[in-house]
């Protein structure tokens, strides 16, 4: 199952028609201008700034290390606190969706069932790049006492690894935001239970 989410969750644009109708009634252009985005909406989405953001930072550490704009002991220093935040957070944020929200949402709105199982799949296959990363970036970390061929090598695994996991996370959370923003702004927290 995980290799076929996998690919699916790098090569889809979106979620499927039929589970974007509450998306089409609250266009992502209108969300910060409505009522109900104050609360667990606003908190969703500069959560998943957060990780957008963390993620560009780890994506541009890494290109600078490779650059030579960052020595080794410098970007080591720079490098495992942010790694440890994004992939320690990014996991727990994925057990809260997966055990407390998504629950309470694929509930209050049945119809929308089948995109909370995407979501969930999805966090699966995320999981299974997090894990993967880690062992990448540890590899990597474990070379800067080598020589700089073998740093060059492990930076681009972990580089391509970083790359992989940034785009697999980027299509998810434009998804999930999708799913669940207009849910919310639809009912509002109090309605959901989620306030």
């Amino acid at each position: 199952m995980a290799g076929s989410t996998n690919s699916s969750l790098l090569e889809r644009l979106g979620l499927p028609d039929d589970l974007r109708w509450l998306a089409e009634k609250y266009p992502r252009e209108n969300w910060l201008t409505h009522a109900n985005v104050h609360g667990v909406a606003n908190m969703w989405l500069q959560r998943h700034d957060m990780f957008r953001e963390l993620g560009g930072m780890l994506s541009g550490g890494i290109d600078d290390y490779r650059e030579g704009r960052l020595a080794a002991p410098d970007f080591a220093r720079w490098f495992t606190p942010r790694l440890n935040h994004f992939l320690g957070h990014l996991d727990g944020h994925h057990n809260v969706e997966d055990y407390q929200y998504f629950p309470v949402f694929a509930k209050a709105e049945p119809r929308l069932k089948r995109g909370f199982d995407i979501l969930d799949a999805d966090h699966h296959t995320i999981h299974d790049g997090l894990e993967r990363n880690a062992e990448a970036a540890n590899a990597f970390i474990r070379t800067l006492q080598e020589s700089e061929d073998k740093q060059r090598l492990a930076a681009d695994a972990y580089a391509a690894e970083n790359s992989r996991l940034i785009a697999m996370l980027t299509r998810h959370l434009a998804d999930e935001e999708d799913l669940i923003i207009p849910l919310i702004l639809d009912r509002g927290d109090q309605v959901l239970g989620i306030d």
